[in-house]
């Protein structure tokens, strides 16, 4: 099977010898994905150099002014963002899994994760030097989403990872940009943060859909399949967390990230991947299709009901001190 295949416990062998045929695809994919890149630090946006003494003090002190006026519905925004961050140590256990740990798989992971990793130290370079949250509340809440693990239905299909891996992808971009603008009108630092973070996603959400039409090229029943398994809903690590819910609807009712976006994620991807011009299908794989092509109307009819049922209330997080915020 070459040493791209994953263990043996992930993936039929029509799988495995699907994902050992886009060795090539896999390499070329992280060549143009490198070659649009460019590499930041955390240090390069919020630096903490011993050289710059006064000086730092002096930026530390405008920064935290400034971020003073940042909004707590906000400040609810970056937390959740900077704990979607956090999950890393999650996907990166799932792709090694799903993929194997001997192969260009692996050798994107890596690097992959390397990317991912400067994300969370970012931003929470950001917040602590911003002083906007009770950092020893956010670090117990970090801890607890951690802890909550990630572990999704996806009978070690390594198909559905990459289907998911798209959607996740292309949803982080759409939060921390959406979260970047609105915060930049207050302090213009986070937005440039977020805006590096949101420009490595939107690259990343390359990557793993051209991986999947890759799939779909080669084994379109079954990717349609897994596609269908994955789409309908994009739950992410730390879920299951106390609190995790009430944070995400503060998002959603702030306007930054929600059903509505996902809707247009999926549009998207279905649109790219081309799902409803498919032909010389199998009967499952034409069911396959027809679901996958009702989605966006099922996820439109969610939106405008959780829209109808919004009524006024009050949120309160320990890591803001336990303000109320009243959306």
């Amino acid at each position: 099977m070459g040493s791209a295949a994953p263990s043996s416990s992930f993936g039929t062998p029509d799988q495995l010898e699907v994902l050992v045929s886009m060795e090539a695809a896999v390499v070329r994919l992280t060549e143009t994905h490198q070659a649009s890149r460019r590499l930041w630090f955390p240090n390069d946006l919020t630096s903490a150099d011993a050289e710059a003494g006064s000086e730092l003090e002096a930026e530390l002190a405008e920064l935290r002014e400034a971020a003073r006026g940042l909004p707590d519905a906000m400040r609810v925004t970056l937390a959740l963002n900077l704990l979607t961050e956090e999950g890393l140590p999650h996907f990166h256990r799932l792709i090694a899994t799903h993929l194997g740990n001997e192969s260009p798989w692996a050798e994107w992971n890596n690097m992959w994760t390397a990317e991912e990793d400067r994300h969370g130290c970012a931003l929470r370079d950001y917040v602590r030097d911003a002083r906007i949250f009770n950092m020893g509340a956010l670090e117990r809440m970090q801890y607890r989403y951690i802890e909550c693990g990630f572990n999704p239905d996806w009978q070690r299909d390594p198909y559905r990872l990459l289907a998911y891996t798209s959607m996740q992808e292309k949803a982080t971009q759409v939060a921390h940009a959406n979260a970047g603008r609105t915060c930049g009108k207050h302090e213009p630092r986070i937005q440039r943060v977020l805006a590096h973070i949101a420009g490595d996603e939107s690259r990343h959400y390359s990557f793993y859909r051209s991986a999947f039409a890759e799939i779909l090229a080669r084994d379109t029943n079954r990717a349609l399949f897994s596609l269908l398994k994955v789409m309908p809903a994009l739950a992410m690590p730390g879920h299951t967390m106390p609190g995790y819910d009430h944070m995400s609807e503060v998002v959603r009712r702030a306007g930054v990230y929600g059903p509505r976006h996902y809707q247009k994620i999926v549009e998207e991807l279905l649109e790219f991947w081309r799902i409803g011009a498919l032909e010389g299908l199998s009967g499952e794989g034409r069911a396959s299709q027809d679901k996958l092509m009702k989605i966006p109307a099922r996820l439109a009819r969610m939106a405008d009901y959780l829209d109808a049922k919004t009524n006024p209330r009050n949120f309160s997080f320990d890591f803001i001190y336990d303000r109320v915020i009243e959306m």
